[in-house]
């Protein structure tokens, strides 16, 4: 099983961008209203625009907050290198680089332009195993 998180933003173009820039992301897909981006040719993200399509209705609700209550959680190599390039990027961090206890990792927080919080996290004592479901 695999992850394919989407979610709604402002503008598909500025995000797809910010998102390239900030984790180093590639665009996978191109447009205004959706974006698919990409690292080492994996699906990483999905972006979507407020608009309804023709799959769907508009995936939020006009009362709806974009991004409360999800943490977009991105694990790096190299935490090191992914800090500096966010500290050249002069990234506002919402909690800064700290060791978890709990995850047993180093971790830094962040917001896109949308308000999705952001967690960058180096590697930690447990591995992340990917899920495999055998669904019969």
């Amino acid at each position: 099983m695999n992850n394919q998180t989407l979610i709604t933003v402002i503008s598909v173009r500025e995000s797809s961008d910010w998102y390239c820039e900030h984790l180093g992301l590639q665009k996978g897909h191109g447009g205004n209203h959706y974006e698919q981006l990409i690292y080492d040719n994996k699906l990483v993200l999905q972006l979507h625009c407020l608009d309804s399509d023709i799959n769907h209705e508009a995936l939020l609700r006009p009362d709806d907050s974009v991004g409360l209550g999800v943490l977009l959680w991105f694990s790096v190599v190299d935490f090191d290198v992914a800090l500096d390039r966010l500290i050249k990027l002069k990234t506002v961090f919402d909690k800064k680089p700290f060791f978890n206890q709990y995850a047993k990792q180093w971790e830094v927080w962040f917001s896109d332009l949308d308000g999705y919080r952001i967690v960058l996290s180096g590697p930690s004592e447990y591995d992340i195993k990917p899920l495999e479901c055998n669904w019969r």
